[in-house]
This record gives C-alpha cells, sequence and structure tokens, in this order.
C-alpha cells in the first residue's frame, strides 16, 4: 500500500477540495495555514535518527529551562500538526488534572487500560502488546516486599517539571495524600487498597497497601495504580488548594490555566471548534535516559467533529491523522479509494481487539420487568450479534460463535483462565428468538391483554435503548437490541442523545432513571486482567456514586460476586484461580446484568500517512502498541513519526 503513496495523495487532495467545498460549520477547521511483573528494560526507540528538520537532540545534563509559551492562535501549520479525532467530544472545560469534569480526553485521562500521558504523566507506561509496563517517571522496574504490602519504585534523576524545578518522591507522595484528603485527583478507586503514599528520600516512593489480617486488601490494584494515576506537582497542588479553600467542589471546578506539568506537550489553543497542544521543547524526556529525542509533531491537534461521519470524511481527505472513530468498511479506504491509510492489522479485525462494548442493564429504572433475570437474559438472547458483525463493526471483530461470550477479551490467555466446559449451557451466540420467547413464556411473562406486547400484573415491558448520538457502530448496535425486543414481545425504543454533557452526566450518575438499557465500554487490556474487566462490570464498589467512570454503571449488587472479586488478587493457587473466574462467568451469564454487544479494539487506530509517517504496524518489530500515540507506551510511536514525503 505504501508505494501507492504518490498515487493516493494525489487523490485525497482532489478529494480534499470537494470536502472543502462541500462541509461547514463547527466540522470543519480554518486549514489555510494549518499480571506478569513489569520490564526492568527502559524504552527502546528503534526510529531513525533525528533529521535536519528535527528538533534538538538529546540533553547530556539534567535539568531544563522553564517553560516559555508562545503566542497562541488557532491556525497553525498543518505539516507541524498531528490530528486526531474519535477522542474529544465536546468543549474542553480546563486543565486541572485534579478535577474529573474537565473534558479534555487529550490531556486528562486517567483509565486502569492507561493513561494519556501527553501533558501529565504518569511512573509507568502500560504495553497491551507484551502485556509489560515500562518505566517512565520511574527509574527502572518496582519491587514488592515478601509479602506485598508494600510497593517501591524510584524517580528518574532526568525528570523535571515544566518550571524547571526537579519531579521528586514528594510529588508523589503529596499527589496521592491531598487527593484522598479532598476525595479529588482520581484516587477514589484506590482509597480502599492504599494506605498511603511515603517519600522514602527524594528519589524513593514507596506504597503501603491497606492490609486485612496482615494481607494486602489487593495488591493488584497498586499496580494498577502505577500505570493509571499522575504524579503531580506539589507546589502547585497546594497553591491551587490554597485559592479554592480546600474545598473539594471548588478544587474540582478550578480550570487549572496555571497548571504545571512534566510531559512533552502542553496547552495552547482551545475553542469550541478545536484543541491544540504544543510540543514543549524543554522536555525532560528527551534526556537520553528516556527517550533520547522530542516526540516529532509539534502540534497535537484534535477537531471537535459532531459524529463519525465528519470525522471520517475528514480523515479521507487528510485533514486527519489518527482517527480513534469507528469507520465503516475501513479497508475500503485503501483497497478501493488508493488511500495512504491503513490499520495496524492489514486484514480483519484490523488492530487488537481488547474491548468489549456492553448494553447495561439499569438496575435503578421504574420500568416494570428490568429487575427479572429471564427478560434480560431473553433480550439478550434475541439480539442478532451477527448482523452486528457485519453491519456495525463491520468484521472489525470477531463472531461469538468464534470466542463464546464470557467476561474475557478473545485474548489467549484470558481465554485460559475459566473452564468453557462449565459455561458451555448458558453461553448464547444470539438471534435466538424461538429460546428466549420460550423463556418468557416458561416464566409467565406473556401477553395477557392481546396487545402484542408481554406484561407484568398488566404493565407492558417497554424500555428505551440508549447511545450517544453519531457513535455509528453503537447506534446500529442498539438498533439491533431494539429489534430483538420487538422479536419477543418487549418493546424497546431507541434514544440517542448527544454525549456531552447528555449522556455522559446521564450514565455516570448512580440513581440515574432516564436510560433503561445504554452502551459503554469495558476496560480494555492491563496487567492484571480478566479480574480488573471483571471488577469494572460486576463490583458493587461504585453502586450510588456519582460521577462514577469507572464501572459497574448499571448498579448491580450480588454479594457473592464481591467476594469473589476480592479473593482472586489474594490467592496464588491458579487452580483455585481459575474455579473462581468460571463462577463469576457463570453468575453473569446466569443474571445477565448486561451483555457485550461486540469485541472491539481497545481504541479504533486508524492513520493517514498524508502528512506523518511511522506509524505502528504488526510485525515492525519495534513492539508500539496501536492506541492512539498518546496512552500509556503507545506514546513512543510519536518518537518515530517523521513528516512525508
Amino acid at each position: 500500500m505504501k508505494t501507492k503513496r504518490i498515487i493516493a495523495m494525489i487523490l485525497a487532495l482532489v478529494f480534499m477540495l470537494a470536502f472543502v467545498a462541500s462541509c461547514g460549520g463547527n466540522d470543519e477547521p480554518d486549514t489555510s495555514s494549518s499480571p506478569p511483573p513489569s520490564s526492568s528494560a527502559p524504552p527502546s526507540s528503534d526510529s531513525p535518527p533525528p533529521s535536519s528538520d528535527s528538533p534538538p537532540p538529546a540533553a547530556s545534563t539534567y535539568g531544563r529551562d522553564p517553560y516559555s509559551p508562545p503566542a497562541a492562535t488557532g491556525n497553525v501549520p498543518r505539516e507541524e500538526a498531528l490530528y486526531f479525532s474519535g477522542l474529544q467530544w465536546g468543549e474542553v472545560n480546563g486543565w486541572n488534572p485534579y478535577s474529573n469534569n474537565m473534558n479534555n480526553n487529550m490531556a486528562i485521562v486517567q483509565d486502569a487500560t492507561g493513561a494519556r500521558i501527553t501533558m501529565f504523566e504518569t511512573p509507568y507506561m502500560y504495553n497491551m502488546l507484551d502485556n509489560k509496563m515500562y518505566p517512565l517517571i520511574a527509574d527502572g522496574p518496582y519491587t514488592w516486599n515478601a509479602d506485598r504490602t508494600e510497593l517501591t519504585y524510584k524517580i528518574k534523576k532526568a525528570a523535571y517539571w515544566s518550571d524547571g524545578t526537579k519531579i521528586t518522591a514528594q510529588d508523589a507522595a503529596f499527589t496521592y495524600s491531598a487527593g484522598d484528603e479532598y476525595n479529588v485527583g482520581g484516587v477514589g478507586s484506590f482509597q480502599a487498597y492504599i494506605d498511603k503514599v511515603e517519600a522514602v528520600d527524594d528519589e524513593t516512593v514507596r506504597i503501603t497497601a491497606v492490609t486485612v489480617g496482615g494481607k494486602p486488601a489487593n495488591p493488584y490494584m497498586l499496580e494498577i495504580f502505577l500505570m493509571q494515576n499522575y504524579i503531580l506537582q506539589e507546589a502547585w497542588l497546594r497553591k491551587m488548594i490554597e485559592r479554592n479553600g480546600s474545598d473539594s467542589d471548588k478544587i474540582n471546578a478550578d480550570l487549572g490555566e496555571d497548571v504545571v506539568w512534566s510531559g512533552p506537550y502542553t496547552k495552547y489553543y482551545a475553542d469550541n471548534i478545536q484543541v491544540i497542544m504544543v510540543r514543549d521543547d524543554g522536555y525532560w524526556g528527551q534526556h537520553a535516559d528516556m527517550w533520547g529525542k522530542l516526540p516529532g509533531p509539534k502540534y497535537l491537534a484534535h477537531i471537535i467533529f459532531g459524529g463519525n461521519d465528519s470525522s471520517s470524511a475528514a480523515l479521507a481527505v487528510g485533514e486527519v491523522d489518527v482517527s480513534q472513530n469507528y469507520i465503516d468498511d475501513v479497508q475500503k479506504l485503501w483497497l478501493e479509494q488508493g488511500l495512504p491509510i491503513s490499520t495496524y492489522l492489514p486484514e480483519s479485525p484490523y488492530s487488537i481487539l481488547a474491548n468489549m462494548p456492553t448494553a447495561w442493564f439499569n438496575m435503578n429504572s421504574p420500568k416494570v420487568g428490568i429487575d427479572r433475570a429471564e427478560v434480560r437474559r431473553a433480550i439478550a438472547m434475541a439480539v442478532d450479534y451477527d448482523a452486528i458483525y457485519e453491519n456495525a463493526v463491520t468484521r472489525q471483530s470477531v463472531k461469538f460463535s468464534d470466542v463464546p461470550r464470557s467476561l474475557m477479551a478473545p485474548f489467549d490467555y484470558e481465554q485460559a483462565m475459566f473452564d468453557k466446559s462449565k459455561v458451555a449451557h448458558l453461553q448464547w451466540s444470539g438471534n435466538d428468538a424461538a429460546g428466549a420467547n420460550a423463556l418468557l413464556d416458561a416464566a409467565g411473562i406473556v401477553d395477557t391483554n392481546g396487545d402484542g406486547w408481554r406484561d407484568i400484573d398488566g404493565v407492558n415491558l417497554e424500555f428505551n435503548a440508549c447511545c450517544p448520538n453519531g457513535w455509528n457502530d453503537w447506534e446500529k448496535a442498539m438498533v439491533e437490541v431494539a429489534n430483538a425486543g420487538e422479536k419477543i414481545g418487549i418493546k424497546i425504543e431507541t434514544y440517542f442523545p448527544e454525549w456531552w454533557p447528555n449522556y455522559m452526566d446521564t450514565f455516570t450518575a448512580g440513581h440515574q432513571t432516564e436510560m433503561d438499557i445504554f452502551m459503554y465500554g469495558t476496560q480494555g487490556s492491563n496487567p492484571v486482567q480478566p479480574w480488573s474487566r471483571i471488577r469494572g462490570i460486576l463490583s458493587s464498589e461504585w453502586v450510588g456514586n456519582d460521577g462514577n467512570w469507572t464501572g459497574n454503571f448499571g448498579q448491580y449488587v450480588n454479594a457473592e460476586v464481591d467476594q469473589l472479586i476480592a479473593a482472586i488478587p489474594l490467592e496464588t493457587d491458579q487452580a483455585k484461580i481459575k474455579d473462581m473466574y468460571t463462577r463469576l462467568v457463570e453468575i453473569y451469564l446466569t443474571e445477565v446484568p448486561s451483555f457485550s454487544l461486540m469485541y472491539r479494539p481497545q481504541n479504533f487506530h486508524v492513520v493517514s500517512e498524508l502528512y506523518w509517517v511511522g506509524f505502528t504496524e504488526a510485525g515492525d518489530g519495534r513492539n508500539v502498541p496501536p492506541d492512539n500515540c498518546i496512552n500509556g507506551y503507545a506514546i513512543a510511536d510519536l518518537y518515530n513519526l517523521r513528516p512525508a514525503g
């Protein structure tokens, strides 16, 4: 495909003229100028040496000058900017990494599959390709004490803040302790597992686990913390907390315009059309102790599109370089249109499948019947998943008939962690209206008044099925859920509100009753899967919590499930662990508090090589995951990118 780049560029320019002529509004920017242990090895860089146009070579001594911001403009040179789509929906609120209300997905995402580390950084970076963690701010591997109650790591000597001061263990300790005190900063998921984070000295961080009977409550969570949560500057945090009177709500609302960072990019320009970050050319990571150079693109930019159609059109004409959007029949872009566009894998499923977008039943819904497992299971059985595979995700997945549903992703190591023979009778591959109708009939859930809809005590079963407007693959999947209802006498109507703020504010609310069946993803890959994903799907620890982005969005509660989730991280007998995972799958497929609609990539990763080349692809030997160049170890891609041509 790359041998056709010149022809493809010409075609793309032709498409671009048509695109610019036909598009308008906020979708179009002004382009006139535009569980193994961690690895002890530092991240390697197999990229070519810097060209004459590349950033300055790595520093040979430690330290940096304070950052001096350039004059900002909404128009940046196109050949210097790496444009994204599918990550930022709605206008950025601010730059405060301690807040969960910034809606700033280019800079602030602390996720169990690996944090977004463009502006703020974590001790370690996760790589789903080899299931390892690589040091970032940390210097070398972390270590456990004998009983796994204390985890220790060092801070790199080369690591500095943007204001020229050194990153220290005290920064790491205060980031957690203040977040714990004010319940901000993304520490809420760890408070039950981390007792304290301490600075042993300026370079040494010690994390002490909460213990129960002398044993760690959950050592898995300490490992996730290392690659999910940022280290922030103590001095800036203290200033921000003080100006907000130590009030948690005010801290969360602070816009963080004066924030100090450690990452390779920083804030530059943002409005309701786009957000642009600019490279910090003083970034500490150019030191030989880390990457050895600066990332290739000077700017990272994201146009705020209205949906997949407009962003996909922009990708086709070269106005997007990295797309996290679902694109129908993505292979046609290079096979039929000859465009310089590619995916990590050249054939189906085109990327690494690590996520399972899921339909969640809202246990808080007042709708009659949603509390009945027979109703939930019948709906799930009747859905035509092959239609979703063909039409919603256009074969960018695998079928449930090939990888039967459970709580596990298609990774071989996850599929080996439960006994398939014990759950085979519970698994369904879909489009089974006859079986679903028989299940409902046997439960006495029938149509008693002859209007064509099943009822309970004279009240018809009626639900809505929701996902964000413009998310095409999800919309098509939820249409299939509604179609399934019609086949079994349950009225299900689709409802597609705007993602921001309507959808995201609703499904993350602990007591919402507006949405009955709604769609959101599960956790992707991380070092402690499948445990972490199962916790996110079934654990009751977030039930009733507002602003819940972590899991169990349907508010399901099961005491046995909670006991099993708590027991697995403390067990070392692999046979017993397998038995516990098998039991969890049995409960899930029987109770059906939610059901996955597809397997799909952790993030879609489709790239255009019209302006930039050097993106990761299978077989290139670089071991960089296809995760949009900015999540966890995927950020290594930025150091391999170079201008096309």
